[in-house]
This record gives structure tokens, C-alpha cells and sequence, in this order.
């Protein structure tokens, strides 16, 4: 009996991520293009294929264009692109498709992210599983069989055509002068933002860029690019204060996520970028005459950003942590938008996709619409005190959350299990929520509250409870 290769290692729920040359290697990759086509019947039809800067990226998406070619599918290799460029292109193109990337991991890392037609995702659930299977099945027989009309390759470069789509979206051409920093981190938006936001492909805009780590290097020999670690923002910080810039703006290496820095240096949160491209998005919405916007924001948002939303007549929809998720409530909903902690952020006019370049174009708008400086905008979104989130290692994940739910659930407090328990008591003063980990022996807390005392008190209870 032939025994499978085990590609599980590589294989997450959502995409593929795996160390170069241990967990994903030229091989492997073959095989999942020729499974990618077999599983997505995907045979006569049109794949997109492109990668990031990492230097694997060129050799596997060779190596995924063979297989895929050889199950009788054409491929467009697309080149260097940013992941939400692979989301454009296989929305306009109506074409399924793959990027190599391994987002923010680290160097020695690289992955897949794929797509159906229209940038709808491939998740665990919804093909990607017997992707796996497929492919593991092509490995251990040593050889992939090739259909008699084989696919063709052929090549094309969409920098151009995002660009100007994005431009479309958001006017930027009326905005005040503005100086802003980009960290691209060593990553894809080192290539985008020129092209985008500068005068590379397009006409400038009132836009002074300072660049910050452009060159693309799979090494990121400055910082990782992972702008969720606050350490990894150092540099933007000191960037924008030194040059007296108007704002920061910090991409992760696929330039999926943005995330914002005010005048002073000072993060803005992704609540409050969330509730401010809401804004923005409701009001678009409303004046092509829709009623009620929908908004999607997953449960560990501020909760300003529902109330903001209800305050300026759209409806807010609650969901659980994860981009599978909030994508699948969107094209339910037809929401106009949707935002997370982690800074992806969500667009209907983008295929329901997250696009870190878009977002950061609405926060420009909002910015260069106004005189006042950012940090005094961002304060309008950010009424609450939040702890951020904070992990705390416990021996039995069940105990301590059922210790939380005896401790806290009480007359008047709300508990409900969307995702982990979120506490909230009728005096609205703060909630806080507990999700376990689903890879590590973690429960992570994070809190809300109306000032610094109330939160610092409420923390402190929690972590006592959940610790004990």
C-alpha cells in the first residue's frame, strides 16, 4: 500500500505557510497546482499565479504553473504582487487564483494564498482540504499525469490597472498637502504605494512620501515585517515625528494590513480606522440611496464602532475573529464594509476582500478633508480604553473560562459564546471577552473600558480568575 506524504504541516484552515525547502518545497508546489486544478475543475480555464519578494516566490510560482498547466488549465503569471493584487485581478479577470506569500513570517517561510473566481476565498471547509489530499496523492505516486490538452503560460502586469481602480474608489486629488511616511517593512507595498499613492504609473497627488524600507528584500533585514508587534513600528514612529510628517502608515509584507500612525507618533487603533472608513462607506452608501449600510466588525472591536455606525444610520453585524468569517457575512449581508482588530479591513467594492491600500486611502481622505492634525481625529473614534490583547498561559483552557463565567455572570451581566464569552453588565462601564487559543495552551483577554482606573481594576480581576 503507498503511503501518503503528509502536507498537514504546511496546510493551515485558511492557506498554506510552511519553512522553505523543509514544509513547502518545489515538489510539493507542483503537486498543489496540479490539485488545484483537479479540485476547482479548473481544466480549459484561465489561473492566475504571482508572488511576493521572497526569493522563493519566482521558483514556486514556476513550479505551481507546471502542475496546473499539465492538468490542462492556462496560466497568467502576474509576477510581483501585493495579495490584494492577486484579489484584484482574479475579481476583474472573474479568474481563480494563487499568491505565494507568507504574509508577516519570517524570512526562511513562504505559503499560499488562493481564491475562486472573484477573489471568493479557499478555506479548509470550501476546497483547500482536498487540495491537500489531492496533492499528497500526486507525491506519493511520484508523478502527475498530464491531460492531452495541456494548458499554456502566458504573462501580464496589473500594477497599473489596480492603481487606478483604487484610485477610482477613493478621490484623493482635493485632499490638502499632506506628508506622510510609508513603512513598507521590506515587503510588497514597497512596489504598490509608488505606483499608488506616488507619481510612478499615475498623476501625483498633494502626497510628499517619505519611504521607509522600499526595497524589496525577503530577508527584512530592517524589522519583521509584522506591524502587529508594536516593536516593528519603532522606526515609523521616530520617521514621522523626526519629519514633522502629517501621518504614518505601516503595511505587512503582502500588504494586506495597514496600520496607522498619528503626528505624534502615537498608533491609531484599527477600531478607530474601522469606524472611520465606516463613516466614510455609510455615507457613500447612502447617497447612492441605500437605506441602512451594513457594517461587519468582528466582537473584540471597541464598542464605538457600533454605536458609531448606528448613529450614522447604518447597521452594525457582530462576528466572530477571522477574515473566513467577517468575508462570509459580507456577501450575506451585502455589507458596504467590514473591519478588524488585526487591521484587515473589508470592501464590498473590492469583492469583499481586504485591502490594506484601500483602507489607508480612506484615512487620507479623512485626514486631508479637514485641517485638524490626526490625532485629534482619531480621538473622535477612541472614546473607550482598551487593553489590547493579553495572553495568559493556563494548564486547562475550560476550567478558567468556567471560573470566569462563575465570577462574573451576574445580575446584569450579559454573557454570550460567539466567539469564546464575552462579558457585558448593564451599566455599559466596560466588557471584556475570552477566546482560547486553538494552537496553544493560551486564553487571550481583551478588554474595554470608559477610563484607565475602571480598566486597569477590571484586568487585574480577570487575570486573577483565569490564573488562579
Amino acid at each position: 500500500m503507498t503511503t501518503l506524504l503528509d502536507l498537514s504541516a504546511s496546510f493551515k484552515a485558511y492557506d498554506v505557510r510552511g519553512i522553505v525547502g523543509e514544509t513547502i518545497t518545489v515538489d510539493s508546489v507542483r503537486a498543489v497546482g496540479a490539485a488545484f486544478v483537479d479540485s476547482l475543475d479548473l481544466a480549459g480555464e484561465t489561473i492566475l499565479v504571482g508572488g511576493d519578494m521572497r526569493p522563493s516566490s519566482p521558483e514556486f510560482s514556476t513550479a505551481f504553473a507546471e502542475g496546473a498547466t499539465r492538468r490542462g488549465a492556462d496560466v497568467l503569471l502576474l509576477g510581483l504582487i501585493s495579495t490584494d493584487e492577486l484579489y484584484y485581478a482574479s475579481g476583474t479577470l472573474d479568474a481563480a487564483g494563487v499568491t505565494f506569500t507568507a504574509s508577516h513570517n519570517p524570512a526562511e517561510y513562504n505559503g499560499m494564498k488562493m481564491t475562486r473566481p472573484g477573489a471568493v476565498p479557499v478555506s479548509s471547509e470550501t476546497g483547500l482540504a482536498d487540495v491537500q489530499e489531492r496533492a499528497e496523492r500526486y507525491l506519493a505516486d511520484g508523478v502527475i499525469p498530464a491531460v492531452d490538452a495541456q494548458g499554456r503560460t502566458s504573462s501580464r502586469d496589473i500594477l497599473e490597472e489596480y492603481s487606478r481602480f483604487l484610485r477610482a474608489q477613493v478621490d484623493l486629488s482635493s485632499s490638502r498637502a499632506l506628508k506622510i511616511v510609508v513603512d513598507a517593512g521590506n515587503g510588497m507595498a514597497g512596489l504598490t504605494t509608488p505606483a499608488v499613492l506616488g507619481d510612478h504609473l499615475l498623476p501625483a497627488l498633494p502626497f510628499d512620501i517619505v519611504p521607509l524600507y522600499f526595497e524589496l528584500d525577503g530577508s527584512f533585514p530592517n524589522h519583521p515585517a509584522n506591524p502587529l508587534e508594536p516593536e516593528n513600528l519603532r522606526d515609523l514612529q521616530a520617521a514621522v515625528v523626526e519629519h514633522g510628517a502629517d501621518i504614518g502608515i505601516a503595511f505587512d509584507g503582502d500588504a494586506d494590513r495597514c496600520f496607522i500612525i498619528d503626528e505624534q507618533g502615537q498608533a491609531v487603533s484599527p477600531s478607530a480606522i474601522t469606524a472611520m472608513v465606516a463613516r466614510r462607506e455609510i455615507a457613500r452608501a447612502q447617497a447612492a440611496g441605500e437605506a441602512e449600510p451594513v457594517i461587519i466588525h468582528n466582537l473584540i472591536t471597541s464598542r464605538a464602532v457600533p454605536e458609531l455606525i448606528r448613529n450614522d444610520g447604518g447597521r452594525p453585524v457582530r462576528t466572530r475573529v477571522g477574515h473566513s468569517f467577517i468575508k462570509a457575512v459580507m456577501a450575506k449581508e451585502g455589507a458596504v464594509f467590514g473591519g478588524e482588530h488585526s487591521a484587515h479591513y473589508y470592501f464590498r467594492d473590492f469583492w469583499n476582500a481586504d485591502t490594506g491600500m484601500l483602507a489607508a486611502m480612506h484615512v487620507l481622505a479623512a485626514l486631508g478633508e479637514q485641517d485638524g492634525p490626526l490625532s485629534d481625529l482619531g480621538r473622535e473614534y477612541e472614546p473607550y480604553v482598551s487593553s489590547g490583547e493579553v495572553n495568559s498561559k493556563v494548564e486547562d483552557l475550560q476550567a478558567s473560562m468556567a471560573r470566569a463565567r462563575s465570577e462574573f455572570e451576574q445580575d446584569g451581566v450579559v454573557v454570550d459564546d460567539l466567539d469564546g464569552l464575552t462579558f457585558t453588565p448593564g451599566h455599559g462601564s466596560w466588557w471584556f471577552n475570552l477566546r482560547p487559543s486553538n494552537t496553544e495552551p493560551y486564553l487571550r483577554l481583551n478588554a474595554e473600558a470608559v477610563d484607565r482606573e475602571t480598566l486597569e481594576d477590571l484586568v487585574q480581576r480577570v487575570l486573577a480568575v483565569i490564573r488562579d
